[in-house]
């Protein structure tokens, strides 16, 4: 793994982030993933990225594993490999569910495919979503989805970007491993709930640009769902500086913005916090450790 956290001196481009409803069936969600990518094509689109869980959205376990067969994950990603090949694009498929060793668990899958149609890289998402809402919502991810244990980066042809989901975006540690890593593009498809979007979605992913002097692409899920579930929206680009350069509403759509990897270098330059860090140790504080003789 690099240390190198350089930028090369320009390379421009426009990323476009696909914004979805997806519901409980997965022909659909294809349909409706390919129009928007079709539409983010026309306008220019070099890479392109979807949201997470873009093949299919549903809390019943049974239609989830169902919907994340090899058989039923392969045509979908066939025709998502054939579309990047026809249009000439990065297409960045946010995740899927993909049924690997077990049939009880399945993986929350990040695909990215090359203009070929071939498949470049993929990253399983880490980091699940375990909680309980203040608004009496649950979510157990782990009870459906098997972690992943990598931290992947992958060559775009304007540099490295790093792969994570959605959850992912509340644990630094891994967005800057990625950037030791080499890359200078962070990818987080999201599927946040409206409750904790509204709370933190912005401050995340501008805090995750920020430190790691990176740009940021978050496309995301938005609106209420088939299965009843509401998702914040607000699909994102956001610069190094933390400026936010696209964001989406709450109904599917793209959102554009042209890219210039410049801006990384000027950042980098002028506040050099990646040339900054320095190893350090926790040591307990010596009241902390001898308290209890204190009172001897």
């Amino acid at each position: 793994m690099t240390n190198d956290t350089r930028a090369p001196l320009s390379a421009r481009f426009r990323a476009s982030l696909v914004q979805m409803r997806s519901g409980r069936s997965v022909e659909p969600n294809v349909a409706a993933a390919e129009a928007l990518i079709r539409e983010a094509a026309r306008t220019g689109a070099d890479y392109v990225q979807t949201p997470e869980v873009t093949t299919v959205m549903d809390t019943d376990r049974a239609n989830l594993i169902a919907s994340s067969s090899p058989d039923v994950t392969a045509r979908a990603l066939a025709a998502f490999q054939a579309l990047a090949g026809e249009l000439g694009i990065w297409l960045h498929i946010g995740s899927m569910g993909v049924q690997d060793q077990s049939a009880d668990r399945i993986a929350n899958r990040s695909i990215l495919i090359a203009p070929t149609g071939e498949v470049a890289a993929t990253y399983d998402k880490i980091h699940l979503f375990d909680v309980a809402l203040a608004n009496g919502e649950t979510y157990r991810e782990s009870d459906n989805f098997a972690a992943g244990h990598n931290a992947v980066v992958a060559d775009l042809p304007w540099g490295r970007i790093g792969l994570t989901i959605c959850y992912d975006l509340r644990f630094p540690e891994l967005h800057q491993t990625l950037v030791r890593g080499g890359a200078i593009f962070l990818s987080s498809p999201a599927a946040f709930t409206r409750p904790t979007g509204e709370a933190h979605w912005h401050t995340l992913v501008r805090a995750r640009a920020i430190e790691t002097q990176c740009f940021v692409f978050a496309a995301a899920q938005g609106g209420r769902h088939e299965h009843g579930r509401e998702t914040y929206g607000h699909s994102l680009i956001v610069s190094p500086w933390g400026q936010i350069l696209a964001e989406g509403g709450i109904e599917p759509g793209v959102v554009s913005a042209d890219i210039d990897t410049a801006e990384i270098a000027a950042v980098r330059g002028r506040v050099p916090c990646l040339m900054h860090r320095r190893p350090f140790v926790f040591t307990e504080p010596a009241s902390a450790a001898h308290g209890s003789q204190a009172h001897d």
